[in-house]
């Protein structure tokens, strides 16, 4: 029988009232693990945060994602859930531009996440349909980042059973692709296998617990890449915190967390809402003793 002592460790999160163009020069070098925020998408949200226009965003933007590339960590990772918008019947390239921009800021573009609605509003135009996708663009400081990637794999589904059933000698060795490309693939591999690695996609329905904020997203959302890119007792960041949902689910996954934002009746919402400070017994893997039957 295996005895763990454990130790306890606190959970902190903390809340910033302000810009937080001004407020990030307050947080460390190097100190955050992963910055997951949905900052106000160009001419949205003009009623709560007033808007900011797509020829003007880049030139926004950039001196806070210089502030997030001094505070992250090398090995940590930057989310950003963004979203260009059709102005006069043509999409806006402001995203594309920031990508750039971002780039030449030091920035990696290492991956792009879609984030698939799938129960967003219906509606009709007259040149096309309604949106049911965001984007989540993954930057990094370094090619070598933290990522945990077993902590998100899905079911293998009901595929395997037929596909697996009957495997041809062919499936049972890494044969080559048929487009020469000298890449192919084992099948057989899959036979023990009962979860498997996801795709960049994530499928999550629109709904969230909090309807005050002006675009808030479900919570289920931030959870998934705070498990993709961080350990407990990490650090979580964002930067436009609005109804705090990034920090409530750090929390729940015994992540400290900071939120940083501009309007006062949001700040004071979270305040109310999340605990400063939270105590969790962690296992201590080395403290395991073996003891005695008896």
């Amino acid at each position: 029988m295996l005895y763990n002592h454990g130790v306890y460790m606190e959970i902190k999160a903390e809340l910033i009232l302000g810009d937080c163009k001004d407020k990030l020069k307050r947080l460390e070098d190097n100190s955050v693990d992963l910055v997951f925020t949905s900052p106000p998408y160009a001419d949205s949200r003009k009623n709560t945060y007033g808007g900011i226009k797509p020829e003007e965003y880049v030139e926004w933007f950039i001196p806070i994602s210089e502030q997030l590339l001094r505070v992250l960590k090398p090995t940590g990772t930057f989310v950003l859930n963004i979203k260009e918008k059709v102005v006069d019947g043509e999409r806006s390239t402001y995203v594309m531009e920031l990508i750039l921009g971002m780039r030449r800021q030091g920035w990696l573009w290492t991956e792009e996440f879609i984030w698939h609605k799938k129960n967003c509003y219906p509606g009709k135009w007259p040149n096309r349909f309604r949106d049911a996708w965001e984007r989540l663009l993954q930057f990094n400081k370094s090619k070598k980042f933290d990522m945990y990637q077993e902590t998100v794999m899905v079911p293998m589904g009901d595929w395997a059973r037929s596909r697996l059933r009957n495997l041809s000698e062919t499936d049972k060795i890494r044969d080559n692709a048929r487009n020469g490309s000298g890449f192919g693939k084992n099948v057989s591999n899959w036979l023990d296998k009962n979860m498997v690695y996801p795709t960049n996609v994530v499928h999550l329905a629109t709904e969230c617990s909090n309807k005050n904020h002006s675009a808030a997203f479900p919570k289920e959302l931030p959870k998934w890449f705070i498990k993709l890119f961080t350990q407990e007792g990490d650090v979580v960041l964002d930067p436009f915190m609005g109804s705090g949902t990034t920090l409530i689910a750090a929390q729940e996954l015994k992540r400290n967390s900071i939120g940083i934002e501009i309007l006062p009746e949001y700040y004071r919402m979270v305040e109310s809402e999340i605990k400063p400070v939270s105590c969790y017994l962690f296992e201590d893997q080395g403290s395991y003793e073996t003891l005695s039957a008896k």
